[in-house]
């Protein structure tokens, strides 16, 4: 096996592995919540928010009003609302904070993390474990041979991406429907 294939290799095991502990009736709950919201937001900074950003593109694919946090057009968050966040270590300050102001103001708050216990999964309504290193474990803790958060990250956008297949077979969207939304700008 090529030094590719290898790599290759190693990354979809960690993967495999990391999402078969994920609890599976998470997928269910977070689905369900993306269709009683309002509007949703996305939280994360560094690759975590790149997975968000990616996670809030497929959201308006489904016909759901989809924000970034920190964008120019992003409105205010208001009560009933959802914010889902994004971050390994949930110690994030910029992501911990949004998530805290946005429960004062009464919308509802996902935390997606490897840290059950971090302070971003303290401001959370629900709380998705991701169990992955982040870019602050410890080497001991470390599970992964790629740097940093690789793994998270990773998972972050598979689970994601399973949360949009679970929100089309459940409310009986079709690709094609998904399609007419796909920006036709570029």
């Amino acid at each position: 096996m090529s030094t590719f294939q290898t790599a290759i290799a190693d990354i979809l095991h960690e993967n495999e592995r990391v999402l078969a502990q994920v609890d599976t009736s998470m997928l269910d709950r977070l689905v369900d919540q993306l269709h009683a919201a309002p509007r949703i937001f996305v939280s994360g900074k560094g690759r975590s928010g790149l997975i968000a950003r990616s996670f809030a593109m497929r959201l308006m694919h489904l016909g759901l009003q989809a924000y970034v946090v920190d964008e120019t057009i992003t409105p205010a968050i208001g009560n009933g609302d959802l914010l889902i966040t994004y971050s390994g270590s949930g110690a994030t300050e910029e992501t911990c904070l949004a998530a805290e102001k946005s429960r004062k103001i009464g919308a509802q708050v996902i935390a997606i993390t490897t840290e059950a216990e971090s302070r971003l999964a303290r401001a959370a309504s629900l709380v998705i474990v991701l169990p992955a290193p982040h870019k602050n474990s410890s080497t001991t803790a470390s599970s992964s041979v790629q740097y940093a958060g690789s793994l998270f990250e990773q998972s972050s956008l598979l689970f994601c991406d399973s949360v949009i297949l679970q929100a089309m077979r459940t409310w009986q969207r079709g690709k094609e429907e998904l399609a007419t939304r796909h920006t036709n700008l570029e």
